[in-house]
């Protein structure tokens, strides 16, 4: 058979994968946070007609004469460029201006802080604990009956919980029962001793929050501020802070695995999440500087550029119109052969 009709259908498949890739950029033109995908294309093997010949004392050198058997998909990229923000005026929408993703996760309410998300010295999680990781720039964030700080998946938003350390007993956030919703205490937003704790817990925003071991105050409003952490005004006219979003980046964050809702897990080839370091850690282990702002009251749109899409569709859609003329006129040829016989 024609070595032309196996080429063209190759480039037909992966003009088909092409296509594939563009409808869903284009379908998710509007997806908060979407990150496009684009396929890159590489020869096949080739057959080799005659090999390369070095120069002769009588001749020069002949190169070697080789037929190409078609094309194959290189690979389809993750392009992780930042897309354009959108005011929401919501309090609780947050973008993240620069690197670094939420961690949202599914299971088990911890016993203690203890119980929560554990990190190494190098700030990469040591020990999960039950709870399923996943990684979001979706910062369209809820609240459920109890509090409980959601993605719009169900998944809980974790952070640090914050102490003052010139009351070390006071914790913003402290879980203290297994599977039930932790105590949050009133510890001053405006302190200049705040302190992250070293675990990872799901964050809650509750109604109230407890000022004295006998009374409580209700939650007016409240704020993220660009280092994430959760300010809460109450009804008394003071500041609290209720916690600190946590925020990871990846080596490779292209090489993250998409797994449907605006998350994604890590993956062998993007490397570990590196958790951003929580607000009061000393300035020789601060990895703070390198990572983006969350931004209040703003999502961040897809980065999907409809111009280079429909451009690409109209490539794609012509290589594989070629690629199908080159199958019907390798069968022309093949007709004629076989009439070569009457």
């Amino acid at each position: 058979m024609l070595r032309s009709l196996y080429a063209g259908i190759s480039g037909m498949k992966v003009n088909q994968v092409k296509l594939d890739v563009i409808g869903n950029n284009i379908a998710n033109v509007g997806t908060t946070a979407f990150k496009s995908s684009r396929v890159r294309f590489q020869d096949m093997v080739s057959q080799s007609m005659s090999e390369a010949l070095a120069p002769g004392t009588n001749q020069g050198g002949v190169n070697a004469r080789q037929v190409g058997l078609g094309v194959q998909v290189a690979g389809i990229d993750t392009l992780v460029g930042q897309g354009m923000m959108q005011p929401t005026s919501r309090n609780l929408d947050v973008a993240m201006d620069g690197e670094g993703y939420l961690v949202v996760g599914k299971g088990s309410l911890p016993a203690t802080n203890a119980g929560g998300v554990a990190l190494s010295a190098n700030s990469t999680v040591n020990t999960a604990n039950g709870m399923n990781l996943s990684y979001t720039r979706d910062g369209a964030l809820t609240l459920d009956n109890s509090g409980n700080l959601l993605n719009s998946d169900g998944l809980r938003v974790l952070g640090y919980p914050i102490s003052d350390t010139t009351a070390s007993s006071v914790i913003s956030i402290e879980y203290t029962v297994a599977n039930t919703p932790p105590k949050l205490t009133y510890v001053n937003a405006d302190s200049n001793t705040l302190k992250a704790g070293s675990n990872l817990v799901p964050l809650v925003i509750p109604n109230e929050i407890i000022t004295t071991g006998t009374t409580t105050s209700r939650i007016t409003t409240f704020s993220i501020e660009k280092d994430g952490v959760i300010k809460a005004i109450l009804a008394d006219g003071k500041v609290a802070v209720l916690g600190q979003i946590a925020m990871a980046s990846f080596k490779n964050p292209a090489g993250l695995s998409k797994v449907g809702g605006n998350t994604y897990t890590s993956t062998s080839n993007s490397g570990a999440a590196v958790v951003r370091s929580g607000t009061g850690t000393p300035t020789a282990t601060d990895n703070s500087k390198g990572y983006g702002d969350m931004l209040s009251g703003m999502l961040e749109m897809s980065n999907v550029d409809l111009a280079e899409q429909f451009t690409d569709m109209i490539v794609a859609q012509r290589a594989f119109q070629a690629s199908g003329k080159a199958i019907t006129t390798g069968d022309e040829i093949l007709q004629e052969i076989i009439g070569l016989k009457r």
